[in-house]
């Protein structure tokens, strides 16, 4: 195992009708951002009641933020907190909507270019704004992770960026939400934890036991649970293991002391600038080729993955190659389109 620091700041505040106390987490008299993305928090019911917790509050609306969330429609949400001087931003959404709000709670209090704050990786942010979530998609663990993705469509860029200032204060999970998801989203969130542990797991062995048997239970749990949700996502103990696999999936803690990868999401992210395609998609089309092109490096690790997840026997080359037949299959099952 290598030496790491590892420090998680976020409160997680899990259960079913947990939205209902949200404004005891927030401080008094702020006057708060609220950001969200299009239609579906007023379809749910769940933009009222998250209003009925906010009425002691000044709030200023910033909504209709895109997945893939795009560098120019932020600028305007900076705009908009400079203009009204806002104290805190509350982030009510999966992914996109959280990577988001750190970009607008670092860009707002950020002097310069904040496209050269993006290029820096984040390594030029020295402060944010504080803020919060509220998760309605269990897929990316932005919720408990201090990483986000920014999309500049004007260049076709799509790029990382991580700083110790990007970690919500808190993130409330209540598994009720998934009930209403479509079933693209939802598949997207498997795919999307699913790959994620993969990148911090499927490397070269690093005597890191600890790490990897979490892992490994993180992936035997989502494949357990994929044919559960996908037919009765209203299963709130479903639900709730659900989300929670997600959040663990990237929030520090499995990649901690060990090495990662993450050539695909690298890959994945051109893939969504130049061309759209979900996020999660992309990861599942291109990781298998991945671990083509780099077998001999990764198959030690490919080996135990197909031992310990999919229960494959052989040698190690065997193993590892069917290994990477499995995980494929399991994509296509969930209607992803084979790989590359």
């Amino acid at each position: 195992m290598n030496s790491f620091n590892f420090h998680n700041p976020t409160q997680i505040i899990f259960g079913e009708n947990k939205i209902n106390n949200l404004k005891k987490y927030l401080p008094k008299g702020i006057k708060i951002l609220l950001t969200y993305g299009r239609q579906s928090i007023h379809k749910n019911g769940l933009y009222h009641q998250i209003i009925s917790q906010l009425s002691d509050f000044e709030i200023i609306e910033f909504g209709n933020i895109k997945p893939n969330p795009e560098y120019t429609q932020l600028q305007e949400a900076v705009k908009l907190i400079k203009k009204e001087k806002i104290d805190f931003i509350l982030a009510v959404g999966g992914g996109s909507v959280i990577d988001a709000t750190k970009f607008i709670a670092a860009a707002a209090l950020y002097d310069g270019d904040t496209w050269e704050m993006v290029k820096s990786i984040g390594k030029d942010i020295k402060k944010a704004l504080p803020f919060a979530c509220i998760l309605t998609l269990p897929a990316t663990g932005s919720e408990m992770n201090n990483a986000a993705v920014i999309s500049k469509r004007d260049n076709a860029e799509k790029l990382l960026i991580i700083n110790k200032h990007l970690f919500p204060q808190f993130s409330i999970l209540d598994p009720q939400v998934v009930a209403s998801l479509p079933q693209k989203q939802i598949v997207n969130g498997i795919v999307d934890a699913f790959v994620h542990i993969l990148e911090q797991y499927i490397t070269y062995p690093s005597n890191a036991p600890i790490q990897d048997g979490f892992a490994e239970t993180l992936l035997k749990t989502l494949l357990e649970l994929t044919p559960k949700i996908l037919e009765n996502p209203k299963d709130i103990d479903v639900a709730s293991n659900f989300m929670y696999t997600t959040t663990l999936a990237l929030n520090g803690l499995i990649g901690a002391g060990v090495p990662q990868d993450w050539a695909t999401h690298s890959i994945g992210h051109e893939l969504t600038a130049l061309f759209d395609i979900d996020h999660a998609r992309t990861l599942a089309i291109i990781i298998p080729g991945v671990w083509e092109v780099m077998f001999e490096q990764k198959k030690e690790k490919l080996a135990q993955y197909g031992k310990n997840i999919w229960n494959l026997k052989g040698t190690t080359n065997e193993i590892a190659e069917q290994a990477i037949e499995k995980t494929d299959e399991f994509f296509q099952s969930l209607g992803i389109l084979p790989r590359i």
